[in-house]
């Protein structure tokens, strides 16, 4: 597949690609070299769901270089339109996927996310899995808005190590607006928002078996392990995404797509 993602998937306004993780490994190394900026989004339920309640957030994802199936409602939805061969590409084995692999050996990562700690705890945990991997530095962003000197700050120190990727690890749709606000400002190559991924990697959540990942029923283990905090997202927004996607593959509801 090449790196110009012709062919969209429609998930209620959003454009997804119809990828699979090797496919989509393919668009990075292409990219990177090539060194044209682009950011990553991988696109679930929560962040179909928000993009309904916010046209700038899905304008966000009309702009990325590559909407990856995070989900497995997407991929279903992806299939239901003709695009067989879709997969998921979860955002924590994307990452994995690509420190793992020989062609990006030579890159270099910056790790941006997480609480005070968290990222520099995934640096190591990569370095032990990969020690190959090349990571130029870590940065815990604040949960609010930077101030004009943060953003002064973080741009510098990008710009001290310019790094080949950037991992995005706050949460959708932090992360998106995260990406799109300052991948002009950076000098890297790519963004890309893997959510969760910082906590799974550092043993903080726990990932569910495969099984139930295929079943579409992660959203279920991860709920058990986080009530407080995600009950909201996981039982209203995904009765809701089950109704709009059955309007829509009914075609009593038509979800326009944004152009790129």
């Amino acid at each position: 597949m090449s790196s110009v993602m012709i062919d969209r998937v429609n998930v209620l306004g959003v454009r997804v690609d119809p990828v699979d993780m090797d496919s989509a490994a393919l668009i990075f190394e292409a990219q990177l070299k090539a060194k044209k900026k682009g950011y990553v989004c991988l696109a679930g339920v929560h962040g179909i769901m928000e993009a309904q309640k916010d046209s700038n957030l899905k304008s966000i994802f009309a702009g990325a270089l590559l909407v990856a199936p995070d989900g497995m409602p997407t991929v279903w939805m992806g299939r239901a339109q003709g695009f067989s061969r879709m997969q998921r590409v979860f955002g924590p084995d994307l990452m994995l996927e690509i420190f793992a692999r020989e062609e990006f050996h030579g890159c270099t990562h910056f790790l941006c996310g997480g609480e005070a700690g968290v990222a520099e705890s995934l640096r190591k945990e990569i370095l032990r899995r990969f020690p190959e991997t090349k990571i130029v530095g870590t940065y815990s962003p604040p949960f609010r808005l930077m101030t004009t000197e943060e953003e002064a700050s973080f741009a510098a120190t990008i710009r001290s190590v310019q790094p080949d990727v950037i991992w995005i690890g706050i949460s959708t749709p932090k992360q998106e607006r995260f990406m799109a606000r300052y991948l002009p400002m950076l000098e890297t190559t790519l963004m890309v928002g893997v959510g969760a991924a910082f906590l799974y990697h550092t043993g903080a959540i726990q990932d569910s078996p495969q099984w139930v990942k295929r079943m579409g029923m992660q959203w279920l283990h991860r709920l058990l392990q986080e009530p407080s905090r995600l009950w909201k997202r996981y039982l209203l927004n995904n009765p809701h995404f089950v109704v709009c996607a059955l309007l829509q593959m009914l075609g009593i509801r038509h979800y326009p797509l944004l152009s790129k």
